[in-house]
């Protein structure tokens, strides 16, 4: 199932709105195959696993890290053909929330005389898929804040100056976590401190879509985060079109969305973009900035998930704060993470957990 969790991993950023899963094919106490779920709309980890094996998976054992679905989708049941291919026992690391396949996919395989055994590394097989849990439950994507500072919580100094916070360990890292997220969003006023361009250019992976949150439509044509050749471009903006026709089609001109949505005192309703991005099939989001987006979207409930990034620096109080104000007063109302976990990353560290009582 280890190995299965490592196939798994391969796929994730590139599978959704599928999860990643992993399958390993075991003969004789050998492993005669392995496969992964590379893409949508692409064969599945065990279809692939028992094609690499051809006739030897008859009598085998398949290791797989989710539950084979047994509904028609853009591929068969992957029950259908464990079955026909003569599988004896599966393994399963986690079942699958999917309601189109929610044990459908184990009965199945009982039902036609395959031992099966789930639950296998379950935790960790849960983890490489939260974001397609989440989605495939509830349709809202699985939300990810990630920060970076200094140890006393600054993000830059009192001039605006951030580059760089973290070191190129941290930088190359977070990369990585864009090239896994289906979206990333920041503010309007990172685009006009920093002018980013949101690209995974440090990092082998695909470049997400981009969401620039932009309540006003301040937004220069010229921002690097609107270069079309790097993908999808989404600005949210409100309602209220005032000026902003000229705007419109000026960004509509240069491949980018422009999405109309609810204000919330006086800002881009959070709530509603998310709702907006899910309707696209976007099941993952990763929140980069700037503090006052990190505050908005605190406040109105749609984090998942809080990745921080710490440098062995301080700035003291002149520096802009990472979070703005939250309007906590008292101890016991504070955000609380769960699951918390740490690695080190150079000389910077990572720090990540859960927000609310389970993940």
């Amino acid at each position: 199932m280890k190995i299965a969790l490592t196939l798994a991993k391969r796929g994730v950023g590139k599978t959704s709105p599928n999860p990643a899963v992993g399958a390993v094919l075991v003969k004789n106490d050998k492993i005669i195959s392995k496969g992964y779920h590379k893409k949508a709309g692409f064969a599945h980890a065990e279809i692939n696993a028992l094609r690499e094996a051809g006739r030897e998976a008859r009598g085998a054992d398949m290791y797989a890290t989710l539950e084979p679905c047994s509904h028609f989708g853009k591929t068969p049941p992957c029950t259908d053909a464990i079955i026909k291919a003569g599988i004896k026992r599966v393994f399963i690391g986690m079942k699958d929330p999917n309601p189109l396949v929610a044990g459908r996919g184990i009965r199945r395989l009982r039902n036609a005389g395959i031992k099966v055994e789930i639950g296998i590394l379950e935790n960790e097989c849960k983890n490489i898929n939260e974001a397609y849990r989440k989605y495939i439950t509830t349709k809202t994507p699985f939300v990810t804040l990630k920060l970076a500072s200094t140890l006393d919580g600054r993000i830059a100094t009192c001039t605006g100056e951030s580059k760089w916070i973290t070191g190129e360990a941290a930088r190359r890292f977070a990369h990585k976590m864009r090239a896994e997220a289906d979206a990333v969003m920041i503010g309007i006023g990172t685009v006009l401190k920093d002018n980013p361009a949101l690209t995974t250019r440090l990092v082998k992976g695909k470049d997400p879509v981009r969401v620039v949150v932009d309540s006003s439509l301040r937004i220069p044509i010229s921002s690097r985060v609107l270069n079309r050749e790097k993908g999808a471009i989404i600005v949210a903006t409100t309602k209220d079109k005032g000026q902003k026709e000229k705007k419109i089609k000026a960004l509509n001109a240069k491949g980018t969305e422009v999405l109309l949505l609810p204000a919330k005192d006086g800002m881009v309703d959070l709530t509603a973009l998310i709702q907006e991005l899910a309707k696209r099939e976007i099941t993952s989001v990763m929140i980069e900035g700037g503090s006052n987006l990190a505050a908005s979207a605190i406040k109105e409930a749609i984090v998942d998930k809080v990745a921080i990034f710490v440098a062995p620096k301080i700035l003291g109080k002149e520096g802009l704060p990472m979070i703005e104000n939250l309007g906590i007063k008292r101890i016991k109302n504070a955000i609380r993470l769960r699951g918390f976990e740490c690695q080190k990353l150079g000389e910077d560290i990572l720090l990540e957990g859960y927000v609310g009582e389970s993940h």
